[in-house]
This record gives C-alpha cells, structure tokens and sequence, in this order.
C-alpha cells in the first residue's frame, strides 16, 4: 500500500495531479480541495495517499491532510459510495460541513449533494454516525477554502468550470451553471461548491 508521496508537482488538472517522485510520476486523483491548496507546479508538494485496487486498474488517491483520507477511507465503505463518487463528495463539501450534517442527522443537507439520494444520503447518516470519532482530527477545523492569490473572476469562473467537465458535466452545462450562481469575491472552491449544489438539485 502506498500510504505517502513526497515529490515535485508536475500537473495540477483538478481532480487529477501528476506528482514525481525520484524520477517516476504518479497520476493521483484527489478532490477539489486538495487541489486548491497545492503549491505552484515544480514545487515540492506531500499527499497523504489510498491505493484502490481493480481489476482493471490500480488507482491512487491523494490528500493534503489526514481527516480528508479518513473520510475518503469511512465513504468507500458505505453500501452505494465508490472512491469516484466519495472524490466528488470531498470536493462538494468539506470534513468540518460533513460531520455537522452528520452529527445533525441532516438528510436534507446530504441529499443536496451530487450523486447523493434519499437512500445513499439515508445510509450514510446510520453508518457514518459511528464512524466518526474513529477519523475525527483537529485539521478538519482548520479553514479550506484557499484560493491561488491574484485570480480574476474570469479565472476562478474558468477554473471552476475545468473542474466540472473533469468531474464528467458537459461544457455548455458547465458553464451555464457558473453563470446562474456567480458572485463576486468567490474563491474557485466556492464557486465549483455553489455550482455542483445547484446542479444537484
């Protein structure tokens, strides 16, 4: 298992990173908000990392702290998450957000999440319920909605709607979306946020 990479960035296309690390590059895929928090590409960047493998596959997930892989790690197990729909969740929400509606049994909340029904957001408040003191950290606390210094508008619109088609949306729906719910002063993170619970709804 591959629990840590250390090396240079190289790519940064939300949701997916290319990290070398002594000469070999891995492709990780991490959420939306690990993403916004890395450094500038050629700089040294550390992921705490969960290797799933697949038949057809091994793929490698990466995290900027240790509540998000943990969360990653408890989503997996529920009945109708896989690690694609648990990235998307990440970047839709973050842990401190997700333990409250949790903690709050508020399906409400879950289900405005995208890929999340009735049923999936049903399961997770029973099982998670439990699991939460198993992963809960200090780090979760912190503030993640970091944003690169000296964006545009026209920049973070155009970043939010990159991480939307890597997420699978369509362009035009894409861009639509950003357009129905942009404000001014949003960070990239906040925007793809508002974006992906409008089009959840």
């Amino acid at each position: 298992m591959i629990g840590r990479l250390r090396g240079i960035l190289l790519e940064n296309k939300a949701p997916d990173l290319l990290v070398e690390v002594q000469g070999v590059a891995y492709d990780v895929k991490a959420p939306l908000s690990t993403c916004y928090r890395l450094p500038d590409l050629g700089q040294e960047v550390i992921l705490l990392t969960h290797l799933v493998v697949r038949e057809d596959a091994h793929v490698l997930f990466g995290f900027i702290d240790a509540s998000e892989r943990a969360l990653f790690r408890s989503l997996i197990k529920v009945n109708g998450i896989g690690p694609k729909s648990a990235i998307t969740l990440l970047s839709s929400i973050d842990v401190h957000d997700f333990v409250l509606a949790i903690q709050g049994n508020d399906l409400t909340r879950l289900m405005r999440l995208p890929g999340i029904g009735k049923k999936t957001a049903e399961r997770l408040l029973i099982e998670m319920a439990d699991k939460i003191q198993e992963w809960e950290h200090p780090m979760m606390n912190e503030n993640l909605s970091m944003d690169p210094q000296g964006l545009s508008h026209k920049q973070v619109a155009d970043e939010a709607q990159a991480a939307l088609i890597s997420l699978g949306f369509k362009p035009q729906e894409a861009s639509k979306v950003l357009k129905q719910v942009a404000v001014e002063g949003l960070n990239s993170q906040e925007l793809l946020r508002k974006a992906l619970q409008a089009l959840s709804q």
